[in-house]
């Protein structure tokens, strides 16, 4: 090797000794500089009926098409129809109205079939001869026994299977009446696809008249599985007719109509501030008739025709709008209420003349919700079965009336339901649904922004999108946000961009005064059939099937965040990455490595840092704290890493999941290394 060769190897080792021995960056706090205050509802969850999140996730019930009425929907295409599904309608264009509606079939029988065993045969066929009311159950189910000796009977498969767990009470209640001979008993049945019965119970007699039967069925120390069906059968010969088949497990704080508790408890741990329910395009429906009528959806759920949701299949209604605000009351959450402003998602409005009849229906709403027992439906809901009035800041007008034609016609209503909401309930802040787009007439009090980038680099390229927004007009709440990277659950790059965006959020908490990710449930038991399968959205953040259910890594730096939400911005001064970043895919700019943010917990005076190091290598770094007379060397916190597409599933829950983070040398000011593709959040004593 000549001369000239060993100096240029030379130059080239000294240059990547340098490299490796490259000063710390810097990242400065202004500890004694406080800016804004941060919301305390800054952190909470979105919803709607999509990917089985209610029926078949959330909402307790078990049994699938439990009054019969579930039809096939036409296909249509993607999200809610807003220009991706059936043909666009003039945005002046009326909505139908039900009586308008084409004439539905009168029910069917999706989901039940007949059981047999020992030599039972019968049939089953939809009956309207004698319904058990004119409203929601007018079509029943009717059993034909044809041979005696063995069991004969309907079986429902649930939301795909029924879920098995040892040791558990299930509660299964029905109307039946009895025709034709039938003698009885009527067993009631969770029995196993191979025959095995783990739980069942007896009903004596089933009279000629309708009556409605409660049972308890009760599993023994049997081995989970959801390899099983819901059976009401009989051993005489004869006729039974069904209607309102419901089967419910052990439920979140044993409400009678409630919610799955494994679903609950990861809410739960998350310590979210608020809902906004219900949804999303729920709120709107696909058309008028199958908008969330929410008076449709209180009271005993026998009175609940329920609709079709926007995403392909029907809703029960079961989670109706007492449910949503109970859902609230069990999680210590507040209710961000949506209401319905007057267009559909085929692009259709209600008549401007109309406009204040609607307008009077989300007034009643909000009554149901906050009005005392002296009001008309404040006594409704007491008669409902919660005699306290709900606390309520926050209405939302519509949902996503910047897409589609709602734009066009957005403005006028807006200002009608402002105007009659502010008459009656000046102390609620309004929150517009038409995204940053500008209102030309009533000012909402905040505006309602959805953004969902499907890559790393789109996410990042917004996270410091707020810090040079104007101040003026109305505050911001990010009223759904993912980053769409991951089926059905993000996998850990949408994660840790999620956190880079987050931490863009709490820097600007002078204008962001609330956040949510969307969608929130998914239930992954069948995807591949994006038609009639129980996933219509990825990527989302909790996923579950009939027996478990695991959070994301989008859930996890959600659950960092929340949990560790200072009460006051402190500034940091500078950030200087020890090495610099450069461009993503999904992007042309020149985006850096570390995002950051810091707070400060009133309560403890505890210094909350948040780090997101988007890069693959380490950050060394001097954590200076100026102002601040004490940082005591011992902090704490969590730290979420790994490669950028490690995910949780079924058969893996924590596959990704945050680590804790101990240091035991902090000061006001030292050395501390961010490891490569991690989510930090670290808590630093001042006193």
């Amino acid at each position: 090797m000549g001369a000239k060769q060993l100096l240029t190897v030379a130059i080239l080792l000294a240059a990547c000794g340098s490299a490796i021995a490259a000063d710390p960056g810097k990242l400065t706090i202004q500890v004694d500089k406080p800016g804004a205050a941060i919301s305390p509802t800054l952190y909470g969850l979105m919803t709607e009926e999509i990917n089985y999140s209610y029926d078949g996730g959330l909402y307790g019930e078990l049994v699938q098409n439990r009054i019969f009425q579930n039809v096939p929907p036409a296909p249509r295409g993607g999200r809610g129809g807003r220009g991706r599904g059936a043909a666009a309608a003039p945005a002046s264009a009326p909505a139908p109205t039900p009586a308008s509606a084409p004439a539905r079939p009168i029910g069917s029988l999706a989901h039940w079939s007949v059981y047999t065993s020992g030599g039972g045969a019968g049939t089953l066929a939809l009956d309207q001869e004698q319904p058990v009311n004119s409203g929601a159950l007018k079509t029943e189910v009717r059993l034909d026994i044809t041979a005696a000796g063995g069991q004969t009977g309907l079986a429902n498969d649930g939301f795909w299977g029924i879920p098995v767990h040892p040791d558990s009470q299930y509660r299964a209640n029905f109307y039946a009446r009895s025709g034709n001979g039938f003698s009885g008993p009527l067993t009631v049945a969770i029995v196993g696809n191979d025959g095995t019965i783990y739980a069942s119970a007896k009903v004596d007699s089933v009279g000629q008249q309708w009556q409605h039967h409660t049972v308890t069925l009760k599993t023994g120390k049997v081995a989970p599985t959801a390899d099983a069906k819901f059976v009401l059968s009989g051993g005489s010969k004869g006729s039974l007719w069904f209607n309102l088949v419901s089967l419910f497990p052990p439920t979140f704080h044993g409400r009678v109509n409630g919610f799955r508790p494994d679903l609950m408890q990861l809410l739960d741990n998350m310590h979210p501030a608020f809902l906004r329910f219900p949804g999303g395009n729920y709120v709107e429906g696909q058309d008028f008739a199958n908008r969330f009528n929410w008076k449709e959806t209180i009271g005993d759920y026998s009175q609940r025709p329920g609709h079709e949701s926007p995403w392909r299949y029907r809703s029960s209604d079961g989670m109706g709008l007492l449910e949503f605000l109970e859902w609230c009351e069990d999680l210590k959450m507040e209710p961000v209420l949506a209401v319905y402003a007057g267009y559909n998602l085929d692009r259709t409005s209600v008549p401007a003349e109309d406009y204040p009849r609607y307008a009077q229906e989300a007034v009643e709403e909000i009554e149901y919700v906050m009005g005392d027992k002296s009001t008309r439906w404040g006594a409704q809901r007491a008669k409902d079965g919660h005699p306290e009035p709900f606390k309520l800041h926050y209405v939302e007008i519509g949902n996503e009336d910047n897409l589609g034609a709602g734009m066009g016609t957005y403005d006028a209503r807006f200002a009608v339901f402002a105007q009659a909401i502010r008459a009656k309930y000046p102390q609620l802040e309004l929150i517009s649904s038409a995204g940053d787009r500008p209102l030309k007439t009533v000012q909402p009090d905040l505006q309602d922004e959805h953004h969902y980038p499907s890559s790393v680099g789109a996410s990042l390229a917004l996270a410091n999108s707020f810090d040079k927004r104007p101040r003026t007009g109305p505050k911001v709440f990010v009223g759904e946000w993912a980053t769409r990277i991951g089926n059905p659950t993000p996998q850990f790059s949408a994660a840790m961009a999620d956190a880079a965006f987050m931490c863009g959020i709490e820097r600007n908490a002078d204008l962001v005064k609330m956040f949510c990710y969307a969608p929130l449930l998914v239930n992954v038991s069948d995807l591949a059939d994006r038609q009639n399968g129980s996933m219509q959205w990825p990527s989302d953040m909790i996923g579950y099937n009939a027996l478990t259910s695991f959070g994301s890594p989008a859930y996890y730096v959600e659950k960092m965040f929340y949990t560790h939400k200072g009460d006051r911005v402190l500034p940091i001064v500078e950030l200087t990455p020890q090495t610099p970043g450069g461009a993503l895919p999904g992007t042309n700019q020149d985006l850096p490595p570390l995002y950051s943010a810091a707070s400060r917990d009133d309560k403890t005076g505890d210094v909350i840092l948040k780090v997101v190091n988007t890069r693959e290598g380490a950050q060394q770094m001097t954590l200076s704290f100026a102002g601040a007379s004490t940082i005591r060397k011992d902090a704490i916190g969590e730290i979420l890493s790994g490669p950028a597409d490690a995910v949780n599933t079924i058969a893996d829950p924590l596959h990704c999941v945050p680590q804790k983070l101990e240091i035991h040398d902090a000061a006001p000011s030292f050395v501390h290394e961010f490891p490569g593709m991690s989510v930090s959040v670290i808590r630093f004593k001042t006193r």
